[in-house]
């Protein structure tokens, strides 16, 4: 670890040598960039981040009728989206092989991973109200804390600003779908908001596949002046869901139901331009009701999650070269299940578990820009849990623009860590857990071509996990165990024409087991679910500025799944093609039509859950 550290710090070192030693005259002065934050917990242009990031904008959801987050996601490289049948089911997120637990969502800065498992279930999670989407790969501990040992996925919503604006839509498809949306945004006085409500219902293909979607997000802010904003964000979702199971055990009655909500208040103080104050306070609760629930061993049950957060953030910037961003962050969560019928037949059995962790962590970090085409970031975070004590993670980053051929260098090594999740503590019955820990580097390039009309990128990364928690085989969870691993992610975007959008990614990835003491997979197995290859296209036109139409496929390969105590056994490839087109009639008014799965490839995420055959939807969109 300390050599990797030696190396960065002497890449970083000749990275300014050169940069310090260029010629000084002037250089014309750059294109506008997007601006990023989730990287540094800061502002800077995405071009210049050291960071390997990708940003998937509400343009994107629109052009390609994107209704849910994670979908959006799958154009991502490096990440792999797996979804246990059709819509509704859980709906998991794989960063660079690590675990989905391993990897930190956030809504508009607040950590939002809920239920027992720690991770984050975008089955719920539609694309109502947001703006873009920011996904940050590698270690991000040190700025996050718990969940971040993967990488981070920061979803913003929309900010309001100028006249408020409303848009309503409704759809109506296959397999029994119905879809309503209605949006609006905007600024009256020192108030703005942005408000997104939804509700969607479907019967999917298979019996007992129901899904019925009541969905609210908003985020309101007052500003007396320029330099203070006090606002809150709101969301609530409502999901009714059947679980048929797997093919194999269909099962005719089981339903789902899920209730969440979250307020946040916030504050952005700025009280001079040098110093700027961020807070939030957030509330968040998750219930969940399964019943009639036909597994045949714990029966019907109910749980509760509830969790208060507390994060402040502050960026002192003394000179233009510097900035200092510290902070503190707190957590009390609530975890519990109550299973009244469970069935005694292999021992006593709890009928009520529950767990409570508190965190209190402090972060600090620099941010150095010593020449105007070289950053470089270093920062620490200290943990304390009231369970298993404490936890050190640093970081290191840095990135290099070289303006005469725009082509930017970047380069990261840190160290994460992913606590016991409440389910692995109580279902496990284990509470001398330690976090799962991991060192991670990557290292990569974008180049930027005619006039940023072609932009392409390649990452290698990295990553070493330990103690890796896992099953014993007598209902324990243990640090089992290590695990590795290592890929490349490949970027293209281009746009040939004003009016045409390409789009590619790749991701290679190698994802082993290498402990033994882990007897659900054997050393060196590949991590299940996790493909070696992904790749996904798009291509975007818009015709006569009236129609606009949208190609995408998504081709998947070399996956296995998990067979407890065996070699684990390979799952069929897949892949699927998406069409979509929105016809404007006038600017008030368009029609919109999408073909699901066109080529109606049969095929499945998760071994025995099918996804849905071709389906077509269509529907109306008024704007005013």
């Amino acid at each position: 670890m300390q050599k990797n550290r030696s190396l960065f710090f002497l890449v970083s070192f000749l990275a300014t040598s050169i940069c310090c030693a260029q010629d000084s005259s002037p250089t014309p002065a750059p294109e506008s960039e997007p601006i990023v934050i989730t990287g540094t917990r800061t502002d800077i242009p995405l071009d210049q981040s050291p960071a390997s990031i990708s940003v998937v904008t509400s343009q994107d959801f629109e052009e390609k009728q994107i209704e849910r987050v994670a979908d959006a996601l799958r154009e991502v490289p490096g990440l792999s989206v797996v979804q246990s049948g059709t819509a509704g089911q859980l709906t998991s997120v794989f960063t660079r092989g690590l675990r989905s637990e391993h990897t930190q969502v956030l809504l508009d800065g607040i950590p939002i991973n809920q239920g027992l498992a720690g991770l984050m279930n975008f089955a719920d999670f539609t694309t109502d109200d947001i703006d873009r989407v920011e996904v940050v790969r590698g270690p991000q501990s040190t700025l996050y804390g718990p969940r971040a040992l993967a990488g981070v996925i920061q979803i913003f919503t929309k900010r309001g600003d100028g006249d408020p604006t409303f848009m309503f839509s409704a759809e109506g498809g296959s397999y029994g779908t119905f879809r309503e949306v209605f949006e609006s945004e905007g600024k009256i006085g020192q108030l703005d908001y942005s408000l997104g409500l939804s509700r969607l219902d479907t019967d999917n293909a298979r019996p007992n596949n129901q899904y019925r979607l009541t969905n609210a997000i908003a985020d309101i802010g007052w500003s007396p002046d320029t330099t203070l904003r006090i606002g809150s964000l709101i969301t609530y979702s409502l999901a009714d869901t059947g679980n048929p199971n797997t093919i194999f055990d269909p099962k005719p009655l089981d339903n789902f139901l899920t209730e969440r909500w979250l307020i946040g208040p916030h504050i952005d103080w700025q009280p001079v331009e040098w110093w700027d104050h961020h807070l939030i306070v957030s509330y968040d609760h998750e219930r969940q009701l399964n019943d009639p629930n036909q597994d045949g061993f714990v029966g019907p049950t109910r749980a509760l999650f509830e969790r208060t957060q507390v994060d402040y953030q502050n960026d002192l910037r003394p000179t233009s070269w510097l900035t200092f961003t510290s902070g503190f962050f707190y957590s009390r969560l609530n975890a519990g299940q109550e299973r009244p019928f469970i069935s005694q037949d292999f021992g006593p059995q709890p009928r009520f578990v529950s767990d409570h962790t508190e965190e209190t962590g402090v972060f600090a970090q620099l941010t150095l820009t010593p020449c105007e085409n070289l950053i470089f970031v270093s920062g620490g975070r200290f943990d304390h849990f009231n369970q298993f004590g404490d936890v050190w993670t640093w970081r290191e980053a840095a990135s290099y623009l070289i303006r005469q051929t725009d082509t930017t260098l970047h380069a990261s090594v840190a160290t994460g860590f992913s606590p016991p999740s409440s389910q692995d503590k109580i279902f496990g019955m284990n509470f001398g857990l330690e976090p799962e820990r991991d060192l991670g580097w990557d290292a990569g390039i974008e180049q930027r071509l005619w006039n940023k009309r072609v932009i392409l990128g390649a990452t290698y990364f990295h990553n070493d996990l330990s103690n890796v928690i896992g099953f014993n085989g007598l209902f324990d969870t243990l640090n089992l165990g290590k695990a590795r691993t290592q890929g490349i992610e490949c970027e293209l975007r281009a746009r040939p024409l004003d009016e045409l959008e390409l789009m590619a990614t790749y991701t290679y990835l190698e994802a082993e087991k290498i402990g033994s003491a882990d007897i659900s997979q054997l050393p060196g197995a590949r991590l299940p679910r996790r493909p070696r290859q992904e790749a996904y296209v798009s291509a975007s036109y818009l015709w006569c500025k009236k129609l606009r139409t949208t190609f995408s496929a998504k081709w998947v390969n070399a996956r296995e799944e998990l067979n407890f105590g065996g070699p684990n056994f390979d799952i069929e490839d897949y892949s699927f093609v998406n069409f979509a087109a929105e016809y404007e009639i006038s600017p008030h008014l368009s029609v919109f039509g999408r073909i699901d799965n066109l080529t109606n490839e049969h095929y499945a995420e998760v071994f025995g859950f099918p996804a849905l055959g071709r389906a077509a939807y269509g529907g109306v969109k008024l704007r005013f």
